[in-house]
Parts: structure tokens; C-alpha cells; sequence
């Protein structure tokens, strides 16, 4: 029965994910707690060092910071705006109308013509509000403001209401997902559906750099722990979102290309699992 509610990285060099309508660089850059000088700065060093993917939101408060600096890149370097994938996320699911508003304010903020991926950015509010936002986004779709759409923080429940409904799944959620926080059954749960698996804290807010599992593994491949996270996010399939302001870090998070971690690697990495909440942890709202 339907619910009610729902009723009513150099980017021609790096592989890319394939979403419900569009394709998505499988590694790129966070903003979360930048602002002002300090995000411009940090995207423009990621789009220079070949980052083709910038995440935002509308609670960080950086949505014009960052839609400026992906124009004076693009301006400076020649690079088609559609060459750069801008993902940005509604705060709050308060209402349809709301919803709304609130996509339009993020659009006219970044200033860059339409956003390629626009999520909700949690699920708190309830089914009602969760179905409203999600009808705001899929109209936005519908209407070219946005390229794809999508989800953040949403448990296998809350995505069964969208199944259940028989509304447009999402095309990606964007989840806490590492080595310490494994998600088995909402990975399993997204595969079967097709939707793919974004990893918001891939580094794990380096609350772990000096596990010895870490330690041996970046010590056996010449790298940092942080690069033998992003690694191991990369062959699990899901798409890596390591954060930096700092120039040297965020080129050096590409290291994580030049190496492979074997299967059995992988599975000693799957073991650590301590379900491990960098920041915060809305799967369990109702």
C-alpha cells in the first residue's frame, strides 16, 4: 500500500559514477565548516589540482563562495560550467513550499545556472515533510533547475517509504560511511536499488590516523592513513568526500590513486567496524 505522505580528479581522467540521470566525478571536495576566503580558496586549489566534484549546502552558508569560485576557475582555465559537478543540500524539511524557496535561494546564491545534484539533507521532520520536500525536488528536476536528485542521512526505513510510495528514487545518499561506520544493510539496501553510496566523513574526521591497522597499511604502500581511507572508500564503490583547507592536503588526497588495497586488505578494514558517529546521526529519526 502507498503511503499518503508520498503519495501527493581531472574529470575526463577519473571514472565517474553513474547516477539515475546523470554522471558524478567519484571523488571531490567538501566545504563543511568553511566559509568566506577560506572555502573560495579551498575549491579553487581542489578544481586546480583536478577536483571536478565541490559539495556544499545550503546550512553551510558557502553556496556563493562556491559558485564563485567554480566561475572564476572556469572563467581563468576555459572550463566548460559543465564540466563541474556542484552538489548542494536543503536544510530543513519544513514544508513544500518551503522546499522550494529554499532550492530557488540556493540556485540564485551560487549563481551557476542549475545545481547538478541537490539533496535533503536529512531526514528529521517526519514522513509528511520528508514526502513534501521530496515532491519540491522532484519538480525542480522536472523543470531543469536541478540535473539529479537525492538524499543525505537516510536509513533503509526512511527510503522504504519512497519505495513503498512508488515515487523517483534517489540517486544517492549521502551517508557517514567508513571503516569504523560500515552501514552493511543501508549499502546492501542502496545497491539493490540503485542508488549510490556517498561517504560524507571518509577520513573519519582523523578521529583514527593512528590505528594500527592504518598505521601498517600506509606504511606498507609508502601513503598517510588518510590516503589508505579514501583508498578503501574508492573500492567499496562508494563516492569519497574528504574535506581540507589545506592546499597540501587536498592535493595530496589524490595519492589515494596510485595504489590498490588487496581483497583481504578490504575485509580486515570491513572488521573495524564500532558503528563510529563522526558528527551526527539523523538515521534513526522517525
Amino acid at each position: 500500500m502507498k503511503s499518503q505522505c508520498w503519495a501527493s580528479v581531472r574529470a575526463p581522467e577519473r571514472p565517474r559514477a553513474q547516477l539515475h540521470c546523470s554522471y558524478s566525478p567519484i571523488f571531490f571536495a567538501g566545504t563543511y565548516e568553511m566559509e568566506g576566503q577560506e572555502v573560495y580558496n579551498a575549491v579553487r586549489w581542489a578544481l586546480e589540482a583536478g577536483y571536478r566534484h565541490i559539495d556544499s549546502a545550503e546550512w553551510y552558508y558557502n553556496e556563493q563562495e562556491c559558485g564563485r569560485a567554480i566561475k572564476d576557475f572556469c572563467t581563468a582555465t576555459g572550463t566548460p560550467r559543465e564540466a563541474i559537478f556542484f552538489t548542494t543540500k536543503l536544510m530543513t524539511n519544513s514544508s513544500y513550499a518551503g522546499a522550494k524557496a529554499s532550492l530557488r535561494k540556493s540556485l540564485k546564491a551560487c549563481s551557476l545556472g542549475y545545481i547538478d545534484l541537490y539533496l535533503l539533507h536529512s531526514p528529521i521532520g517526519g514522513p509528511q515533510k520528508r514526502a513534501d520536500s521530496w515532491r519540491a525536488a522532484m519538480e525542480a528536476k522536472a523543470e531543469g533547475l536541478v540535473k539529479s536528485i537525492g538524499v543525505s542521512c537516510f536509513s533503509t526505513v526512511h527510503l522504504d517509504e519512497m519505495v513503498e510510495a512508488g515515487v523517483e528514487l534517489p540517486a544517492i545518499n549521502q551517508i557517514d560511511l567508513h571503516p569504523f561506520m560500515t552501514r552493511t544493510e543501508i549499502v546492501a539496501y542502496c545497491r539493490r536499488h540503485n542508488i549510490a553510496l556517498e561517504a560524507w566523513a571518509p577520513l573519519v574526521r582523523g578521529m583514527r590516523f593512528r590505528h594500527p591497522k592504518l598505521v601498517e597499511l600506509a606504511k606498507k604502500y609508502d601513503k598517510e592513513p588518510a590516503h589508505v581511507l579514501i583508498r578503501y572508500s574508492l573500492q567499496k564503490g562508494f563516492i569519497p568526500l574528504p574535506k581540507s583547507s589545506k592546499k597540501e592536503r587536498i592535493e595530496g588526497n589524490l595519492k589515494a590513486f596510485e595504489f590498490e588495497l588487496t581483497d583481504q586488505e578490504i575485509a580486515e578494514l570491513d572488521s573495524l567496524d564500532e558503528y563510529l558517529v563522526t558528527d551526527w546521526d539523523p538515521t534513526n529519526t522517525p
